[in-house]
């Protein structure tokens, strides 16, 4: 119940108050990122920590002046891969192999079909592909963030060809796809931070199937 009672208590938070959170809290909830579950096992992203001030005041002209890009102790940016290359699917298998210390026919077969598809692919619909994953990653992150009793505020409300540039991501081989603010809440200047909670009932949401 513990988990669920810190998930009621997160929302998105509106409001920052500039506090910084401790680097252990911080390590912790990028790891559970990295530990999130992706297509095939290869994390086609990277997340950037902005920590900068100026930098952070660069990227909320084009994120909707959202006061929280300037007012958060750490700024998450979910960087997607911007296509599948047969390097960046080779290096993830090589490191699974160098890791478990052995290889296996049939993952090298999985690679080698992967190899076939993903490169022949639009770079389009790879980015699409790529983002989905860090999507997953980025949620985990916003989970752990609230056990750890941090706020943290989701934003897709943004320029990424602007968040981009600033960054030098595309030079990167990188395209950002969503921001996360990591922080604690300003409760004086945050309308939202006495309202309920509003979720679907779990009735609206779910169909079992038995």
């Amino acid at each position: 119940m513990e988990l669920l009672d810190k998930l009621n208590w997160r929302y998105a938070a509106k409001a920052m108050n500039g506090k910084k959170v401790a680097e252990d809290k911080i390590e912790r909830i990028l790891e559970a990122a990295r530990l999130a579950p992706t297509s095939s096992g290869l994390q086609p992203f990277e997340i950037i920590v902005v920590k900068n001030q100026k930098i952070k005041e660069q990227i909320r002209p084009v994120a909707w002046n959202q006061s929280v890009i300037t007012d958060c102790s750490h700024l998450l940016v979910f960087a997607a891969w911007d296509t599948y290359t047969a390097e960046r699917i080779n290096y993830m298998f090589d490191l699974t192999n160098e890791i478990r210390g052995f290889k296996n026919e049939g993952w090298e077969n999985y690679r080698q079909m992967l190899l076939g598809t993903y490169p022949q692919k639009s770079e389009e619909e790879n980015f699409n592909h790529a983002t989905k994953q860090a999507y997953i990653a980025f949620s985990q992150s916003i989970i752990a963030a609230a056990y750890e009793g941090v706020d943290a505020t989701p934003i897709e409300g943004f320029e990424p060809g602007a968040v981009d540039k600033i960054l030098g991501l595309r030079e990167k081989g990188l395209r950002s796809a969503v921001l996360l603010p990591i922080g604690y809440r300003n409760e004086s200047a945050d309308w939202l931070v006495n309202l309920k909670k509003v979720r679907k009932p779990m009735k609206d949401l779910v169909t079992v199937i038995e």
